[in-house]
């Protein structure tokens, strides 16, 4: 089963799928309600969700079905490369975490893999993870973590040195600081980076 709000991607998955043999798509879902309700007709082996949907998050869905259907095996596939949900699809029971990046050849492997009881997808998997991704900002002073914020509020050097009650020179060496820190040459790849962090969490509101 495919749970994807997107039809593009859902027919796409389900093309690839088809034309692998030994495996059939038996249901489509768009949302959670929907996701749980087909699970309960068809009865899934294997479930592919996508962890953004309108109606909530796939770790709803796949804790809801695993409720009713503990033999269900599911696979996140997902766009967000995020270890805070890859920790999250671990918890819910998913058996491994795809981007959806992958090669089509990858998502069957995988399908298979899982279908014959494997998984994928475990604690070491996701502490190996969090220690490869270091937060470049985690050598910041609570200064520079203030100015980072408002650089990503779009204020400029001015405007925060008034927020602050600083001069403007200092808020420029926080800037030059933190920009050495995190490995940044730019003040706009700041404010870049800022927006990216805000606007990538997998639990962004429903919709959006």
């Amino acid at each position: 089963m495919i749970v994807d709000d997107h039809e593009v991607v859902r027919r796409g998955i389900a093309e690839v799928v088809e034309r692998t043999e030994g495996m059939t798509v038996v249901a489509e879902a768009g949302s959670v309600a929907d996701g749980v309700r087909r699970a309960t007709l068809v009865h899934p082996q294997v479930m592919l969700v996508d962890l953004q949907l309108p109606d909530g998050t796939g770790i709803d869905l796949m804790r809801q079905v695993r409720e009713k259907h503990p033999d269900a095996r599911a696979i996140v596939l997902t766009s967000f490369d995020d270890d805070d949900a890859v920790a999250a699809a671990l918890e819910a029971g998913a058996a491994a975490y795809l981007l959806k990046s992958v090669r089509g050849a990858e998502i069957t492997e995988v399908v298979r893999a899982v279908a014959a009881g494997r998984s994928l997808l475990d604690e070491r998997t996701v502490t190996r993870r969090r220690a490869g991704h270091d937060d470049p900002t985690e050598n910041l002073t609570p200064s520079e973590l203030r100015v980072l914020d408002l650089i990503g509020e779009g204020m400029s050097n001015r405007e925060i040195a008034e927020r602050l009650g600083v001069a403007e020179k200092t808020v420029k060496n926080h800037i030059t600081s933190l920009l050495a820190k995190m490995g940044l040459q730019r003040r706009t790849q700041v404010a870049a980076w800022v927006a990216s962090r805000k606007h990538s969490s997998w639990r962004a509101e429903p919709g959006h």
